[in-house]
């Protein structure tokens, strides 16, 4: 099977990080969710262990993601340390996505494999939300904000002792069409090894 490389090149090229505060407030149609999360399950992964999960909050249920993170950083913060500007930012900016996913690693029971393999086959499924989304016209925002660190969250996520919280995928209409970025040459990154 032949792929057109130039539509390739330039959906990878031109994916980008779109932030909750360039959404549009629009609700981002259910079957590109669905889409995204379909492709996020043809990712690599090695023995077929499969390891990524998703919870979807989408449309109200953001709401209920943002009050989650916003009750949690309350409850496990000192009153002398609790700042609430960050507390309102914890309740707010989530719901400036029509949908939040997050990203789980579930490790596989038996441990076949090194939790890095893992991890890196979580990646490749968010790098495939990523691309879909940006072939839909929708912007996402893979943030390791909030909870993702805090063994508290772990229970709200139904997360065993070996599985991993390795962020959110914000979701939104983007307020424009184009986003711009750069890289530097990939040939600076790269070492050729072409001799025996």
């Amino acid at each position: 099977m032949k792929y057109d490389i130039k539509q390739i090149n330039d959906l990878i090229r031109n994916r980008r990080s779109i932030f909750p505060k360039m959404y549009t407030g629009e609700l981002v149609p259910r079957q590109v969710i669905e889409q995204m999360l379909e492709n996020a399950n043809w990712a690599p992964t090695h023995k077929f262990t499969e390891p990524w999960r998703f919870k979807v909050f989408y449309d109200q249920g953001v709401k209920t993601f943002a009050q989650f993170q916003a009750d949690l950083y309350r409850q496990r913060t000192s009153k002398q340390d609790f700042d609430e500007i960050k507390h309102q930012k914890l309740l707010q900016k989530p719901q400036l996505a029509s949908c939040i996913i997050a990203l789980i690693m579930k490790r596989d029971p038996s441990q076949r494999i090194p939790q890095i393999e893992e991890i890196a086959a979580v990646s490749c499924a968010v790098q495939n939300m990523y691309l879909t989304a940006t072939a839909c016209g929708v912007g996402c925002y893979w943030s390791t904000g909030g909870p993702t660190f805090w063994d508290e969250a772990k229970a709200f996520f139904d997360l065993g002792p070996e599985d991993k919280l390795l962020g959110f995928l914000y979701v939104g209409m983007p307020l424009q069409k184009t986003f711009h970025s750069k890289r530097g040459p990939w040939e600076d990154k790269v070492e050729w090894v072409e001799a025996g």
